[in-house]
């Protein structure tokens, strides 16, 4: 009981006494918000003011709060990361709180993550952009097309994926990158998977179930791209229940997925047909190449091994 009446007593004494309200409202009127506020509700009449004086207070203080903002993280508003509006209601002023710039850019920040998921790819690969990427005759092509394959999901969808292939360095994981951030503009999602730790993460999950969960990402991202293929080391099972499953789904489904390898077509073939075991089987990797082949438009990236650089 005598916490309650502390509590009652401590918002008396905020409120105005009715002598003091006009010197409050005084006050009120010098604070530049307040007299910003006025000059565009030039028809309110100062009784409205003089009866919406907490709100009022409010406002002035948490103005003056965002003019010396401390951070999202410190912010002392009364609804963190909030700015107040006044809003003409019912005969007084009423308070209403909208996001303000630094939330709704942190905000946008997590949505755009949101939409670039990611197995074992390094974040300078994520962060990368067309602005980032570095130009020359033998990456050029590959780029253009990179760009021209976003732009195509402002009408609909593209009908074809993307093929790089190239010698180690020459940039073709950065191009891929640069693809998935700007499908965020467009409001695509993305997921790129390294294929050799995926394939090893897969096999690993067979233990814990958790197989299923794991493809059906891979199978219903609306682009996937998957990194290094032909990097990996095969086993029959993950040639055909992985790869060719996750493929499979995205080829009758209509979904681009785009690629990375060190090999082309026909040497990714070969790659397909070995196990690690030693086994040769050509006929289950022309399989999973009819996924592949015609499917994708194929690009030579060319250019200098930059990761020694």
């Amino acid at each position: 009981m005598e916490r309650i009446e502390r509590v009652l007593q401590q918002w008396k004494e905020r409120l105005p006494i009715q002598g003091d309200k006009e010197q409050l409202l005084q006050r009120i009127f010098s604070a530049p918000p307040v007299q910003a506020f006025r000059s565009k509700h030039p028809d309110i009449p100062r009784e409205v003011y003089l009866h919406s004086l907490v709100p009022l207070r409010q406002y002035v203080k948490e103005q003056a709060n965002c003019g010396r903002c401390p951070g999202l993280e410190h912010c002392p508003n009364m609804v963190q990361g909030h700015q107040p509006e006044l809003v003409p209601y019912s005969g007084l002023l009423e308070l209403r709180m909208q996001p303000c710039d630094k939330l709704k850019r942190q905000e946008e920040q997590k949505r755009r993550s949101s939409l670039i998921r990611s197995h074992y790819i390094p974040k300078d690969i994520l962060s990368a952009t067309f602005n980032s990427l570095i130009l020359n005759q033998g990456r050029i092509p590959a780029i253009d097309a990179a760009a021209e394959f976003c732009e195509q999901f402002a009408e609909g969808r593209p009908r074809k994926g993307l093929y790089f292939y190239g010698d180690f360095g020459v940039g073709k994981s950065h191009i891929a990158g640069a693809i998935a951030q700007r499908l965020v503009d467009h409001g695509v999602d993305s997921l790129m998977v390294y294929v050799p730790d995926f394939i090893r993460e897969v096999k690993d999950s067979i233990r814990d179930g958790q197989v299923q969960e794991k493809l059906d990402a891979l199978k219903k991202a609306t682009v996937l791209i998957l990194d290094d293929i032909g990097a990996e080391n095969l086993t029959p099972w993950a040639r055909d229940e992985v790869l060719g499953t996750i493929l499979q789904y995205r080829v009758t489904q209509g979904l681009p997925t785009l690629y990375t390898s060190n090999l082309n077509l026909d040497e990714l073939e070969k790659h397909l047909a070995y196990s690690e075991k030693g086994g040769v089987e050509r006929t289950k990797a022309k399989r999973i190449m009819e996924r592949i082949r015609h499917h994708v438009q194929v690009f030579h990236v060319k250019g200098p091994n930059r990761r020694g650089m």
